[in-house]
């Protein structure tokens, strides 16, 4: 139900949200990279009008959506690891701050829409998806030594696949207790 200014604010919310956390507020080495390079932008009004354009018809590319984001999952999650690591970030806050790079942008979005983030809700896995990859990425780089473009690329995958999984099953996690029943007031007949 949002005209043309709130699909586009909530498209570049959604597509750079979690880098500009990255940048602005955890590692903070100058201006955030949605700043600096144009293409972040570019790529996320193209995507607004594209999904605008297409309306209601976008339903029929569910499918290609979810599968272009299992691999944003990845790849977000693994560069915000990355980006953190070389700024001297330690393990525990990189790959933090990776999950945040992967799954920040929706929660914004969520927060600035009024809903319930929908990460912190029970569903599908999307940010145990993107904790497993940010944690794959430390383990496989610092402890493994492994070629840090060969670890991204093999978490990437892996985390595609996982995702895809977790959408063709749909595996989720579940509520750790049962939300709070609200009392019934008493009948004024009583």
């Amino acid at each position: 139900g949002y005209d043309v200014v709130g699909v586009m604010a909530l498209a570049l919310l959604t597509g750079l949200g979690g880098g500009l956390i990255r940048d602005g507020i955890f590692i903070q080495q100058g201006p955030p990279a949605l700043t600096t390079d144009s293409r972040y932008i570019q790529v996320a009004v193209i995507g607004a009008l594209v999904g605008a354009l297409m309306g209601d018809r976008v339903r029929y590319f569910r499918r290609i959506i979810a599968g272009i984001d299992a691999v944003g999952l990845g790849a977000y999650a693994v560069f915000g690891t990355q980006k953190s690591l070389a700024a001297g970030l330690s393990e525990p806050a990189a790959i933090l701050v990776g999950v945040i790079n992967a799954a920040g942008g929706g929660l914004l979005r969520d927060v600035i829409t009024n809903e319930e983030p929908l990460v912190f809700r029970p569903g599908q896995f999307y940010v145990l998806v993107a904790l497993a990859a940010a944690g794959l990425f430390v383990v496989a780089t610092l402890h493994l030594g492994w070629p840090p473009r060969a670890s991204a690329l093999a978490i990437i995958g892996l985390t595609f696949v996982f995702r895809v999984l977790t959408i063709l099953f749909n595996w989720k996690t579940a509520a750790l207790a049962p939300p709070p029943t609200v009392p019934t007031p008493p009948s004024k007949l009583s």
